[in-house]
Protein backbone atom coordinates (compact mmCIF):
# COMPACT_ATOMS: atom_id res chain seq x y z
CA UNK A 1 0.00 0.00 0.00
CA UNK A 2 1.50 3.46 -0.39
CA UNK A 3 3.38 5.45 2.12
CA UNK A 4 0.84 7.50 3.88
CA UNK A 5 3.58 9.84 5.02
CA UNK A 6 5.55 10.00 2.63
CA UNK A 7 7.89 12.89 2.22
CA UNK A 8 10.20 13.98 -0.04
CA UNK A 9 13.13 16.25 1.02
CA UNK A 10 13.27 18.47 -2.22
CA UNK A 11 11.06 19.04 -5.43
CA UNK A 12 11.14 16.14 -7.15
CA UNK A 13 13.56 16.02 -9.84
CA UNK A 14 13.10 14.41 -13.62
CA UNK A 15 15.87 12.74 -15.20
CA UNK A 16 16.76 10.04 -17.86
CA UNK A 17 19.16 7.07 -17.80
CA UNK A 18 20.86 4.68 -20.33
CA UNK A 19 23.04 1.58 -20.38
CA UNK A 20 24.74 2.24 -24.16
CA UNK A 21 22.84 -0.38 -25.69
CA UNK A 22 24.04 -1.37 -28.91
CA UNK A 23 21.67 0.11 -31.11
CA UNK A 24 20.39 -0.57 -34.91
CA UNK A 25 21.41 1.90 -37.87
CA UNK A 26 18.76 2.67 -40.46
CA UNK A 27 19.50 -0.26 -42.45
CA UNK A 28 18.99 -2.52 -39.60
CA UNK A 29 22.30 -4.15 -38.99
CA UNK A 30 23.84 -3.32 -35.48
CA UNK A 31 25.40 0.00 -34.86
CA UNK A 32 29.43 -0.36 -33.84
CA UNK A 33 30.25 0.44 -30.37
CA UNK A 34 31.83 3.99 -30.95
CA UNK A 35 29.13 5.05 -32.68
CA UNK A 36 27.16 4.19 -29.72
CA UNK A 37 29.13 5.89 -27.35
CA UNK A 38 28.83 9.19 -29.49
CA UNK A 39 24.88 9.15 -29.69
CA UNK A 40 24.76 8.93 -26.41
CA UNK A 41 26.66 12.14 -25.99
CA UNK A 42 24.12 13.60 -28.81
CA UNK A 43 21.27 12.04 -26.69
CA UNK A 44 23.32 14.08 -23.15
CA UNK A 45 23.06 17.18 -25.23
CA UNK A 46 19.21 17.36 -25.91
CA UNK A 47 18.83 16.41 -22.52
CA UNK A 48 20.64 19.41 -21.10
CA UNK A 49 18.96 21.62 -23.84
CA UNK A 50 15.50 20.92 -23.06
CA UNK A 51 16.03 21.35 -19.37
CA UNK A 52 16.15 18.03 -17.72
CA UNK A 53 17.69 17.21 -14.14
CA UNK A 54 19.61 14.83 -14.89
CA UNK A 55 21.43 12.47 -17.20
CA UNK A 56 22.92 9.08 -15.93
CA UNK A 57 24.71 6.20 -17.71
CA UNK A 58 25.09 2.49 -16.87
CA UNK A 59 28.69 0.58 -16.49
CA UNK A 60 28.62 -3.01 -18.21
CA UNK A 61 31.35 -5.29 -19.69
CA UNK A 62 29.40 -6.89 -22.15
CA UNK A 63 28.99 -7.21 -25.69
CA UNK A 64 25.61 -6.04 -25.59
CA UNK A 65 26.34 -2.42 -24.16
CA UNK A 66 28.77 0.30 -25.37
CA UNK A 67 29.40 1.58 -21.88
CA UNK A 68 32.47 0.02 -19.57
CA UNK A 69 33.56 3.24 -18.55
CA UNK A 70 30.84 5.60 -17.90
CA UNK A 71 33.11 8.68 -16.24
CA UNK A 72 34.87 8.83 -19.51
CA UNK A 73 31.42 9.27 -21.63
CA UNK A 74 30.09 11.68 -18.77
CA UNK A 75 33.23 13.78 -19.15
CA UNK A 76 32.71 14.17 -22.46
CA UNK A 77 29.23 14.99 -21.73
CA UNK A 78 30.31 17.86 -19.44
CA UNK A 79 32.33 19.66 -21.76
CA UNK A 80 28.94 19.75 -24.25
CA UNK A 81 26.14 20.49 -21.64
CA UNK A 82 25.65 23.43 -19.09
CA UNK A 83 23.65 22.59 -16.30
CA UNK A 84 22.19 18.95 -16.41
CA UNK A 85 23.53 16.95 -13.49
CA UNK A 86 25.71 14.06 -15.04
CA UNK A 87 26.18 10.50 -12.68
CA UNK A 88 26.50 7.09 -13.12
CA UNK A 89 23.23 4.39 -13.71
CA UNK A 90 25.11 1.94 -11.25
CA UNK A 91 28.99 2.07 -10.42
CA UNK A 92 29.83 -1.92 -9.60
CA UNK A 93 31.68 -0.95 -6.24
CA UNK A 94 32.29 -4.35 -5.63
CA UNK A 95 34.52 -5.19 -8.39
CA UNK A 96 36.26 -1.43 -8.56
CA UNK A 97 38.55 0.08 -6.24
CA UNK A 98 36.80 2.86 -3.97
CA UNK A 99 39.79 4.89 -4.00
CA UNK A 100 39.67 5.16 -8.06
CA UNK A 101 35.65 5.49 -7.97
CA UNK A 102 36.25 8.18 -5.70
CA UNK A 103 38.94 10.39 -7.84
CA UNK A 104 37.52 9.51 -11.42
CA UNK A 105 33.58 11.11 -9.77
CA UNK A 106 35.32 14.09 -7.98
CA UNK A 107 37.01 14.60 -11.23
CA UNK A 108 34.22 14.36 -13.14
CA UNK A 109 32.72 16.99 -10.69
CA UNK A 110 35.61 19.51 -11.20
CA UNK A 111 35.00 19.23 -14.95
CA UNK A 112 31.18 19.67 -14.92
CA UNK A 113 31.49 22.49 -12.05
CA UNK A 114 29.97 20.55 -9.34
CA UNK A 115 27.23 18.59 -11.46
CA UNK A 116 28.65 14.67 -10.83
CA UNK A 117 26.99 12.22 -8.79
CA UNK A 118 28.06 8.35 -8.48
CA UNK A 119 24.72 5.83 -7.94
CA UNK A 120 26.93 2.74 -6.18
CA UNK A 121 25.37 -0.51 -6.29
CA UNK A 122 26.13 -3.99 -6.57
CA UNK A 123 24.60 -4.61 -10.36
CA UNK A 124 22.85 -6.94 -12.44
CA UNK A 125 25.19 -8.27 -14.24
CA UNK A 126 28.73 -10.20 -12.96
CA UNK A 127 30.72 -10.06 -15.87
CA UNK A 128 33.06 -7.28 -14.16
CA UNK A 129 34.08 -9.75 -11.75
CA UNK A 130 36.31 -12.52 -13.39
CA UNK A 131 37.18 -9.27 -16.05
CA UNK A 132 38.78 -8.06 -13.19
CA UNK A 133 40.00 -10.86 -10.96
CA UNK A 134 37.56 -11.23 -8.27
CA UNK A 135 35.73 -14.38 -6.95
CA UNK A 136 31.77 -14.68 -6.94
CA UNK A 137 31.77 -16.33 -3.79
CA UNK A 138 33.16 -13.18 -2.58
CA UNK A 139 30.26 -11.27 -3.66
CA UNK A 140 28.57 -10.12 -0.65
CA UNK A 141 31.88 -9.75 1.56
CA UNK A 142 33.37 -7.39 -1.43
CA UNK A 143 30.85 -5.04 -1.47
CA UNK A 144 30.82 -4.27 2.18
CA UNK A 145 34.16 -3.96 2.59
CA UNK A 146 34.34 -1.36 -0.08
CA UNK A 147 31.66 0.43 0.58
CA UNK A 148 32.55 1.06 4.16
CA UNK A 149 35.80 2.34 2.49
CA UNK A 150 33.72 4.44 -0.08
CA UNK A 151 32.13 5.94 2.90
CA UNK A 152 34.55 6.98 4.56
CA UNK A 153 36.91 8.64 0.99
CA UNK A 154 32.96 10.64 1.29
CA UNK A 155 34.27 12.34 4.20
CA UNK A 156 36.70 13.84 2.26
CA UNK A 157 39.50 14.31 4.72
CA UNK A 158 42.67 12.02 5.83
CA UNK A 159 41.49 8.24 5.73
CA UNK A 160 42.24 5.61 8.19
CA UNK A 161 40.71 2.37 6.81
CA UNK A 162 41.33 -1.50 6.97
CA UNK A 163 39.21 -4.23 5.23
CA UNK A 164 39.28 -7.68 3.95
CA UNK A 165 39.41 -7.13 0.11
CA UNK A 166 42.39 -4.56 -0.71
CA UNK A 167 45.29 -2.69 1.06
CA UNK A 168 44.80 -0.37 3.92
CA UNK A 169 45.22 3.10 4.41
CA UNK A 170 46.52 5.22 7.36
CA UNK A 171 45.95 8.68 7.37
CA UNK A 172 45.59 8.65 3.73
CA UNK A 173 44.51 11.68 1.48
CA UNK A 174 42.68 11.30 -1.41
CA UNK A 175 43.01 13.70 -4.36
CA UNK A 176 41.31 15.73 -6.12
CA UNK A 177 39.07 16.73 -3.00
CA UNK A 178 35.58 18.52 -4.58
CA UNK A 179 34.75 22.36 -4.70
CA UNK A 180 31.51 21.85 -2.68
CA UNK A 181 33.02 18.67 0.27
CA UNK A 182 30.59 16.29 -0.81
CA UNK A 183 30.11 13.62 -3.64
CA UNK A 184 26.56 13.74 -4.17
CA UNK A 185 26.10 9.83 -3.84
CA UNK A 186 23.04 7.52 -4.08
CA UNK A 187 22.80 4.15 -3.29
CA UNK A 188 20.95 1.50 -6.05
CA UNK A 189 19.07 -1.15 -4.84
CA UNK A 190 16.77 -3.68 -6.29
CA UNK A 191 14.17 -3.98 -3.66
CA UNK A 192 15.59 -6.27 -0.35
CA UNK A 193 14.91 -4.98 3.28
CA UNK A 194 18.70 -5.74 3.66
CA UNK A 195 19.93 -3.35 1.14
CA UNK A 196 17.27 -0.65 2.09
CA UNK A 197 18.72 -0.63 5.86
CA UNK A 198 22.25 -0.40 4.61
CA UNK A 199 21.27 2.94 2.32
CA UNK A 200 20.42 3.95 5.64
CA UNK A 201 23.20 3.18 8.26
CA UNK A 202 25.49 4.91 5.62
CA UNK A 203 23.36 7.91 5.31
CA UNK A 204 23.25 7.43 1.69
CA UNK A 205 19.60 8.46 -0.53
CA UNK A 206 17.89 5.42 -1.73
CA UNK A 207 17.52 4.77 -5.31
CA UNK A 208 15.02 2.11 -5.93
CA UNK A 209 15.22 -0.03 -9.53
CA UNK A 210 11.65 -0.86 -10.40
CA UNK A 211 11.75 -3.36 -13.55
CA UNK A 212 8.99 -5.48 -12.56
CA UNK A 213 6.21 -5.60 -11.03
CA UNK A 214 3.87 -2.92 -9.71
CA UNK A 215 5.84 0.02 -8.68
CA UNK A 216 3.26 0.49 -5.61
CA UNK A 217 4.62 -2.79 -4.44
CA UNK A 218 7.78 -1.04 -3.24
CA UNK A 219 6.47 1.58 -0.61
CA UNK A 220 6.96 -0.61 2.32
CA UNK A 221 10.73 -0.35 1.42
CA UNK A 222 10.25 3.59 1.24
CA UNK A 223 8.53 3.25 4.71
CA UNK A 224 11.18 0.99 6.02
CA UNK A 225 14.53 3.34 4.71
CA UNK A 226 11.92 6.07 6.24
CA UNK A 227 11.66 4.53 9.75
CA UNK A 228 15.01 2.90 9.64
CA UNK A 229 16.58 6.80 9.28
CA UNK A 230 14.36 8.55 11.96
CA UNK A 231 15.64 4.95 13.97
CA UNK A 232 19.07 5.76 13.74
CA UNK A 233 18.68 9.47 14.25
CA UNK A 234 19.19 10.49 10.94
CA UNK A 235 17.54 13.37 8.96
CA UNK A 236 15.02 12.55 6.13
CA UNK A 237 16.86 11.96 2.78
CA UNK A 238 15.38 11.27 -0.54
CA UNK A 239 14.19 8.67 -2.49
CA UNK A 240 14.45 7.97 -6.13
CA UNK A 241 13.17 5.65 -8.52
CA UNK A 242 14.78 4.13 -11.87
CA UNK A 243 12.30 2.39 -14.45
CA UNK A 244 12.89 1.72 -18.27
CA UNK A 245 10.15 3.54 -20.50
CA UNK A 246 9.57 4.77 -24.00
CA UNK A 247 7.50 7.68 -25.08
CA UNK A 248 5.59 8.11 -28.87
CA UNK A 249 2.67 10.01 -29.85
CA UNK A 250 0.25 7.85 -28.95
CA UNK A 251 0.34 4.38 -26.54
CA UNK A 252 0.39 1.98 -29.48
CA UNK A 253 3.04 3.68 -31.39
CA UNK A 254 4.91 3.43 -28.40
CA UNK A 255 4.41 -0.16 -27.59
CA UNK A 256 4.86 -1.14 -30.99
CA UNK A 257 8.15 0.66 -31.48
CA UNK A 258 9.41 -0.51 -28.32
CA UNK A 259 8.70 -4.32 -28.20
CA UNK A 260 10.37 -5.31 -31.10
CA UNK A 261 13.54 -3.93 -29.29
CA UNK A 262 12.94 -4.46 -25.53
CA UNK A 263 11.29 -8.11 -26.29
CA UNK A 264 14.48 -9.87 -27.46
CA UNK A 265 16.49 -8.09 -25.15
CA UNK A 266 14.62 -9.63 -22.24
CA UNK A 267 14.46 -12.91 -23.55
CA UNK A 268 18.24 -12.92 -24.13
CA UNK A 269 19.11 -11.75 -20.46
CA UNK A 270 16.41 -13.93 -18.93
CA UNK A 271 17.99 -17.29 -20.68
CA UNK A 272 21.19 -16.83 -18.66
CA UNK A 273 18.83 -16.01 -15.75
CA UNK A 274 16.07 -18.87 -16.36
CA UNK A 275 13.40 -16.87 -16.81
CA UNK A 276 10.95 -17.74 -19.75
CA UNK A 277 10.83 -15.76 -23.16
CA UNK A 278 8.38 -12.56 -22.73
CA UNK A 279 5.37 -12.85 -24.68
CA UNK A 280 3.95 -9.89 -26.08
CA UNK A 281 1.00 -10.52 -23.89
CA UNK A 282 3.15 -10.39 -21.08
CA UNK A 283 4.98 -6.98 -22.55
CA UNK A 284 1.36 -5.56 -22.62
CA UNK A 285 0.67 -5.73 -18.66
CA UNK A 286 4.28 -4.95 -18.00
CA UNK A 287 3.29 -2.06 -20.34
CA UNK A 288 -0.34 -1.39 -18.63
CA UNK A 289 -1.26 0.77 -15.66
CA UNK A 290 0.12 -1.29 -13.20
CA UNK A 291 2.97 -2.04 -14.91
CA UNK A 292 7.05 -0.81 -14.16
CA UNK A 293 7.37 0.13 -17.67
CA UNK A 294 6.81 3.56 -18.26
CA UNK A 295 5.59 3.32 -21.67
CA UNK A 296 3.18 4.93 -23.78
CA UNK A 297 2.19 8.64 -24.66
CA UNK A 298 2.93 11.40 -22.53
CA UNK A 299 -0.40 11.84 -20.83
CA UNK A 300 -0.22 8.13 -20.19
CA UNK A 301 3.72 7.97 -18.97
CA UNK A 302 3.04 11.38 -16.95
CA UNK A 303 0.40 9.37 -14.94
CA UNK A 304 2.16 6.68 -14.31
CA UNK A 305 5.54 8.60 -12.91
CA UNK A 306 3.03 10.68 -10.79
CA UNK A 307 1.41 7.72 -9.18
CA UNK A 308 4.65 6.03 -8.50
CA UNK A 309 6.05 9.30 -7.04
CA UNK A 310 3.09 9.90 -5.06
CA UNK A 311 2.81 6.72 -3.48
CA UNK A 312 6.69 6.55 -2.75
CA UNK A 313 7.43 9.91 -2.11
CA UNK A 314 10.22 10.34 -4.70
CA UNK A 315 12.64 12.97 -4.93
CA UNK A 316 13.60 12.53 -8.26
CA UNK A 317 12.70 9.68 -11.23
CA UNK A 318 14.59 8.58 -13.91
CA UNK A 319 13.47 7.11 -17.26
CA UNK A 320 15.51 4.63 -19.07
CA UNK A 321 15.02 5.31 -22.41
CA UNK A 322 16.96 2.99 -23.93
CA UNK A 323 16.39 -0.43 -24.42
CA UNK A 324 18.32 -2.71 -26.73
CA UNK A 325 18.38 -2.29 -29.90
CA UNK A 326 15.91 0.64 -30.41
CA UNK A 327 17.75 3.16 -32.55
CA UNK A 328 18.95 5.83 -31.80
CA UNK A 329 16.34 8.64 -33.64
CA UNK A 330 13.20 6.92 -31.87
CA UNK A 331 15.54 7.86 -28.69
CA UNK A 332 15.74 10.93 -29.06
CA UNK A 333 11.82 11.63 -30.29
CA UNK A 334 11.37 9.72 -26.83
CA UNK A 335 13.62 11.97 -25.15
CA UNK A 336 11.94 15.31 -26.58
CA UNK A 337 8.28 14.28 -25.83
CA UNK A 338 9.49 13.28 -22.08
CA UNK A 339 11.23 16.66 -21.45
CA UNK A 340 8.36 18.79 -23.55
CA UNK A 341 4.90 16.84 -22.40
CA UNK A 342 5.72 14.16 -19.50
CA UNK A 343 7.58 16.53 -17.34
CA UNK A 344 5.22 19.33 -17.15
CA UNK A 345 2.60 17.03 -16.67
CA UNK A 346 4.00 15.19 -13.84
CA UNK A 347 4.98 18.31 -12.30
CA UNK A 348 1.58 19.97 -12.59
CA UNK A 349 -0.03 16.81 -11.67
CA UNK A 350 2.39 16.33 -8.44
CA UNK A 351 1.63 19.86 -7.75
CA UNK A 352 -2.53 19.20 -8.04
CA UNK A 353 -2.03 16.76 -5.48
CA UNK A 354 -0.21 18.48 -2.84
CA UNK A 355 3.22 17.47 -3.56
Amino acid sequence: MPDPHPTPSTPIELGLSTFGDITLAPDGTPLPPAAVLRNIVTEAELADRLGLDFFGVGEHHRADFAVSAPEVVLAAIAGRTSRIRLGSAVTVLSSDDPVRVFQRFSTLDAVSSGRAEVIIGRGSFTESFPLFGFELDRYEELFEDRLALFAELLKEGPVTWRGTTRAPLSDQRVFPPTEGGRLRTWMGVGGTPASVMRAARYGMPLMLAIIGGDPLSFAPYARYYRDALAELGRPPLPIGAHSPGHVAETDQQARDELWPHFGPMYTRIGRERGWPPLTRGAFEQMAGPQGALCVGAPETVAAKIARTATALGLSRFDMKYSAGTLPHEAMLRSIELYATQVVPLVREGLARSGR
